[in-house]
């Protein structure tokens, strides 16, 4: 049974400010949950992790590997009868979890998502090799999906060297005003 947690309306309304999102007016219908491709990987459905944060349940919600497997496909939103923005509501709890030095539910996923920033950052764009291999090498795993990245190389879905964008500057701008948030 989900209870009542002390200060429970802080919770709710720094994620509504931090998402931009009034989750509040969720039916609890599960059609986001029943929509989710990536559901069999988080410990609460959507649905659930709402109520929790409307709850006032800021420990469980912010450490809960849900905020972390939600790649933000949207799928949930097109099905939703309210169409609330969950992607928005779970970023807005990353960034608090960040924010407050919690003990992230799926560290795995934070780091491959700082090495995809480093590369946007560096080129502009994208570059899944270099992706990869930074991962592979923070991870000290070089070989487990070697046939997976081999065969991306054979089909040309992974290039060997990065695309840049033109304007540097505005990446320059990007990066230096979103540090500073």
């Amino acid at each position: 049974m989900i209870e009542l947690q002390k200060g429970h309306t802080d919770l709710a309304t720094d994620i509504q400010k931090r998402s931009g999102i009034n989750f509040n007016a969720c039916l609890h219908c599960r059609t986001c949950s029943n929509a989710c491709p990536f559901v069999a990987g988080m410990d609460y459905l959507p649905n659930v992790l709402l109520r929790m944060v409307q709850m006032g349940m800021e420990e469980q919600a912010l450490e809960s590997s849900t905020i972390w497997v939600c790649v933000g496909c949207n799928t949930c939103c097109s099905f939703c009868p309210m169409a609330i923005d969950i992607p928005a509501v779970m970023d807005g709890l990353r960034e608090k979890a960040l924010a407050k030095g919690v003990k992230i539910g799926e560290p795995d996923i934070l780091s491959f998502h700082n090495e995809v920033l480093k590369t946007v950052e560096k080129y502009g764009r994208t570059h899944k090799l270099e992706i990869m291999m930074r991962y592979k090498l923070k991870k000290r795993d070089f070989l487990s999906d070697m046939g997976v990245g081999l065969k991306m190389l054979k089909k040309r879905k992974l290039d060997l060297t990065p695309s840049k964008i033109k304007d540097k500057q505005a990446l320059v701008k990007i990066f230096k005003h979103n540090s500073k948030t």
